[in-house]
């Protein structure tokens, strides 16, 4: 049996690096392994409490929680927009947190990787990302991570997935994370 590592990506726009990465993840999960991609993040409204009510949750929140609930563990893509996580990551976090109590992260591995512009790639973002996926319930990896600086340079001209150094990693991301979600209890 599979694990099923459920993949959100915190940009919007088409020739996202971090999507780049994404895809790359989908094709480099080793045997055992399956990574999906979410579709569909820029169709959630923004969290409103008014709205997330039972009957009424919009249908792209009711997906998106089905989505994680099914999933064995989840891998988060941030960019990082001003020095922190974008904001349609955190609206995606907020869904998922509610309701109260029964979050669809409760006990799902999760980790958080990425790349920016910056010399640091991303890692405010990404820390920000495993506070609140961390405070929305689910079991955040942090040892597992990968920052890929200056995004805009490595990327211009090769595919994240044809970078053999970020496959490498990207490879060794997804095994580690395939090892947490088959670990007694989410270890």
């Amino acid at each position: 049996m599979s694990v099923r590592i459920l993949a959100l990506v915190g940009s919007l726009r088409a020739g996202s690096h971090n999507r780049q990465l994404a895809e790359a993840a989908v094709k480099l999960a080793p045997e055992g392994a399956e990574v999906d991609l979410f579709e569909g993040l820029a169709e959630i409204p923004f969290y409103n409490e008014d709205i997330d009510v039972e009957g009424a949750v919009p249908a792209a929140a009711t997906k998106l929680r089905e989505a994680v609930a099914s999933a064995d563990a989840v891998l988060l893509f941030s960019p990082e927009y001003n020095g922190t996580i974008p904001a349609v990551l955190k609206n995606a976090i907020d869904w998922l947190s509610r309701p109260y109590g029964a979050s669809a992260f409760n006990g799902k591995p999760l980790a958080v990787v990425g790349t920016a512009y910056g010399q640091y790639g991303g890692v405010w973002a990404q820390d920000e990302a495993r506070k609140a996926a961390g405070i929305a319930g689910a079991t955040v990896i942090e040892d597992i991570k990968l920052s890929v600086p200056e995004s805009v340079v490595r990327f211009a001209e090769t595919h994240p997935g044809d970078d053999t150094e970020i496959a490498d990693k990207l490879t060794e991301v997804i095994t580690q994370l395939q090892g947490r979600a088959t670990a007694p209890a989410a270890a």
